[in-house]
């Protein structure tokens, strides 16, 4: 199934091929600041999976203070939207972030993670994967 998607002012967009490999909201302080949002949400693909079909990104480099390793976000230089993200721990692998799809409900949630740091009012689905801290 491919899909398409790219940031607010559309200078960017892109188109993933096939299924993700997962998709996850994550409640760690590095996504809330980079999306400004309670949680973010990830949908992984392999690289190859990914390709950038217009616009160019920008790439900010960020080393996170509780694992030590780094998290290469993407982000529209024209309308500062956060497009895509690639991990040190997720080596081959890129995360989309999920609202920038065009239809932003065609993937499913897999688990909600870091939850320790998630907001004291933050409810999850039944039968919903919780994890305090990151998975593999």
């Amino acid at each position: 199934m491919n899909q398409s998607g790219g940031c607010q002012c559309g200078a960017v967009r892109f188109t993933t091929t096939g299924d993700p490999v997962r998709a996850m909201a994550c409640h760690c302080t590095a996504c809330k600041l980079r999306l400004g949002s309670p949680y973010g949400i990830g949908v992984y693909f392999q690289d190859s999976q990914v390709q950038f079909v217009q616009g160019d990104v920008q790439t900010y480099e960020f080393v996170s203070d509780t694992s030590g390793r780094w998290i290469r976000n993407e982000f529209c230089g024209a309308c500062g939207s956060a497009v895509s993200w690639t991990l040190e721990m997720r080596p081959g692998m890129r995360a989309i972030a999920g609202g920038s799809f065009d239809d932003p409900d065609w993937f499913t949630l897999d688990a909600h993670l870091w939850t320790h740091s998630a907001r004291t009012d933050m409810c999850y689905p039944d039968g919903m994967a919780v994890y305090e801290k990151a998975i593999t």
